[in-house]
């Protein structure tokens, strides 16, 4: 390594207990999706936590998040602010860093609080999804800030309210970050053992109303049109196409409907993913799904509604995208440590972005694993050796030893 990096990047280490004792406090603040106080109050922690840098700072309302009740209605839930911090917006070459507020533990989850495993592991809610990753890009940037190159390079950082819901309130946001910047890094993390993601895989959810017709179960059974066995024909239908196109699978994740024993139900409610590789997989998924609401809505006395769509388009790793890999193993490397670039059926604000033209690695946080679940957990040396990594890039880059 070029002995102009070494002082600026150790430095780092000696942040590694302050990391992880601020790790630790922003884990024991609730931020579950639709938790608003608690995602403000991340918001503004990390406000706090970035001011050293003296960024342009911004509070941004996004749009709420709609979603099919059990009733059928569509709803609105609010959400929480984004945060949006800007430093040189004229300079040579802009980057966007970007990283969720959001994690998937509600407020009244019992998942609530860090602690140590031991002295390199970290068990908590949003340790490794993506707390980790904001103390992570916070050092990095520090670094650049530190550095003599630091006027080269303009940056952008977004920290979104709604990324585990599908990140439709920040949508424009991110599309407007993708069109003025040249790459982005982005601070999901990463696979347990370390290695990055490549190329991702597309998503879409989809809800499916069925209405049906009211009945006495005894009386007159024979009048009602039971929306629960319709609802669970088209589950089984919908199921059946998993392994008819490589490259796709489909979830059924969620059904309700009925009530009272003695009554036909009228009303049931189904919720899926689907996920895609290729966007011709997207037009051959709704082809099907028209294909099933045409047959089975056609049944007497039953009435279909669809829901949703594709939100998250496939990722693929090539071009600018694969060569920011290639920039990135090298400096992997350089630090004592090789990256394998892998394929995933996970997606994140990463695939958006790419819809959108910016080039980007999605996943520069931390090494942890076990995310969406209560056993989520992170390595704790991580936090240096990934801040270590994402500063060595932006020097390189400021300094003009590489370029995209």
């Amino acid at each position: 390594m070029d002995a102009a990096y070494a002082p600026l990047l150790q430095g780092i280490d000696d942040q590694q207990s302050a990391m992880r004792d601020e790790l630790i406090a922003l884990s024991n603040i609730n931020s579950g999706s639709f938790n608003v106080e608690g995602i403000n109050a991340m918001g503004e922690r990390l406000i706090a936590l970035f001011a050293d840098l003296h960024p342009q700072v911004e509070r941004i309302e996004v749009a709420p998040f709609a979603n099919t009740a059990d009733s059928g209605e569509l709803r609105q839930r609010a959400l929480g602010r984004a945060v949006r911090l800007r430093k040189r917006p004229q300079a040579p070459l802009q980057v966007f860093l970007c990283g969720h507020l959001d994690t998937v533990f509600a407020a009244d989850h019992p998942f609530q609080t860090a602690r140590l495993i031991d002295e390199d592991t970290l068990h908590g809610p949003g340790v490794a999804d993506l707390k980790g990753g904001q103390l992570v890009m916070l050092q990095a940037l520090r670094v650049l800030e530190a550095s003599p190159w630091h006027a080269a390079i303009g940056w952008e950082v977004l920290f979104n309210p709604d990324e585990e819901i599908g990140s439709h309130g920040s949508a424009p946001l991110l599309a407007e970050a993708a069109a003025r910047n040249r790459f982005g890094m982005i601070y999901e993390p990463s696979f347990p053992d370390g290695n990055l993601a490549g190329a991702r895989k597309g998503s879409g959810n989809f809800d499916v109303i069925v209405h049906g017709r009211a009945a006495h179960a005894g009386r007159e059974h024979h009048l009602g049109r039971n929306a629960i066995r319709t609802c669970a024909d088209f589950v089984s239908a919908l199921d059946a196409l998993n392994g008819t196109r490589d490259g796709v699978t489909i979830n059924p994740g969620y059904i309700t409907g009925g009530g009272a024993l003695n009554v036909v139900p009228a009303l049931s409610l189904f919720k899926f993913n689907v996920r895609t590789s290729t966007a011709d997989d997207e037009t051959w998924m709704r082809a099907q799904l028209e294909s099933l609401m045409a047959d089975i809505g056609q049944r007497d006395g039953i009435r279909l509604e669809l829901r949703g769509g594709f939100t998250r388009p496939p990722k693929p790793f090539h071009g600018l995208t694969e060569k920011l890999a290639g920039l990135i193993g090298d400096c992997g490397r350089e630090l004592g440590f090789g990256l394998e670039f892998l394929p995933t059926g996970g997606c994140c604000d990463g695939n958006n972005l790419a819809a959108h033209g910016l080039p980007n690695i999605d996943n520069l946080g931390v090494v942890g694993g076990k995310i969406h679940s209560d056993a989520e957990y992170m390595r704790i040396s991580s936090l240096s050796e990934r801040a270590q990594l994402s500063a060595l890039l932006l020097l390189r880059l400021a300094r003009g030893e590489i370029s995209l």
